[in-house]
């Protein structure tokens, strides 16, 4: 097996005993790197050190990766202005953290005589969030609610936030 040190010294092919004991030696761990290289590659390192650098490594990859969450919001025909921005501030926010967005319509009572009114909130909810996002799942009706989906644009390399 091809021997390194620590330090990245590398110390050349030898047999695994003469290795165990070099390590043994200086109070290290012979830590097998790359198992499938010919010959094994191992290095003399302190394991607990190497277990605890790979499981940083792992963690600092976790951070990296952004899991997509579905956040939903709520609307009637009725919304009244105040209502409706509070409603839009956040589904920005929602869109911004690079969640998806479910929007449903609710209607009650007579209100379903007057779909017109609730589509046309609709559409002016993801007329205003075009910037932000893209309709996944165009307004649908499903029983007494109308359900659509936005999902967060993709962001450009030149768009990186200062």
């Amino acid at each position: 097996m091809r021997v390194v040190l620590a330090d990245g010294e590398q110390l050349g092919v030898m047999l695994t005993k003469e290795a165990i004991a070099l390590a043994r030696e200086k109070g290290l761990d012979l830590v097998e790197i790359s198992p499938t290289a010919v010959p094994p590659v191992c290095k003399v390192m302190d394991y607990g050190k190497f277990k605890y650098e790979e499981s940083k490594k792992q963690r600092q990859a976790r951070k990296k990766l952004h899991t997509s969450h579905l956040k939903e919001i709520t609307f009637r025909p009725k919304i009244e202005e105040h209502d409706y921005q509070v409603k839009l501030r956040h589904a920005r926010e929602f869109l911004e953290s690079r969640s998806k967005l479910r929007a449903t319509m609710r209607y009650r009572g007579r209100e379903l005589a007057h779909i017109e009114l609730g589509e046309k909130i609709i559409n002016r909810f993801i007329k205003d969030l075009s910037d932000l996002s893209s309709v996944e799942q165009h307004p649908k009706r499903e029983g007494r609610r109308i359900v659509f989906l936005l999902s967060p644009k993709s962001k450009k390399k030149g768009d990186a936030k200062n």
